[in-house]
C-alpha cells in the first residue's frame, strides 16, 4: 500500500509542478499582450521618428518563445533526451575511472 501511496503522491507532485509551469507561461504571455500595446502607444506619442518599441517586442517575444518551448517540452536543445544521454555519459565516465584505480 505504501508504494501505491508514494507513486500517487509523486504523480500528484509532478502534475502540480506542470500546472504551475503552464500558469506561469500563460501569465507571462498575458503580461506581454497587455503591456506591449502601451509601449507602442508611448513610443508613437513620444518619438514617432524612431520605432524603438520593435526592439522591446523582439526581445520580449524571443523570451516568450523560449519560455513556451521549455514549458511545452519542445526545446531544440537541452531536452530530456539530452539530459538522459549526459547522465549516462557521466556515469560511464565515473565507472571507467573507478575501474582504472
Amino acid at each position: 500500500m505504501t508504494d501505491k501511496n508514494h507513486l500517487e503522491g509523486e504523480r500528484y507532485y509532478h502534475a502540480q509542478k506542470r500546472v504551475k509551469e503552464l500558469r506561469e507561461f500563460y501569465e507571462h504571455l498575458t503580461v506581454f499582450v497587455l503591456v506591449n500595446p502601451i509601449v507602442i502607444v508611448v513610443n508613437i506619442m513620444t518619438s514617432p521618428g524612431y520605432l524603438w518599441f520593435l526592439w522591446c517586442l523582439m526581445g520580449w517575444g524571443m523570451a516568450i518563445v523560449l519560455h513556451g518551448l521549455k514549458v511545452f517540452n519542445l526545446p531544440p536543445f537541452f531536452n530530456k533526451k539530452w539530459e538522459e544521454r549526459k547522465i549516462r555519459e557521466i556515469l560511464e565516465k565515473e565507472s571507467n575511472q573507478k575501474n582504472w584505480e
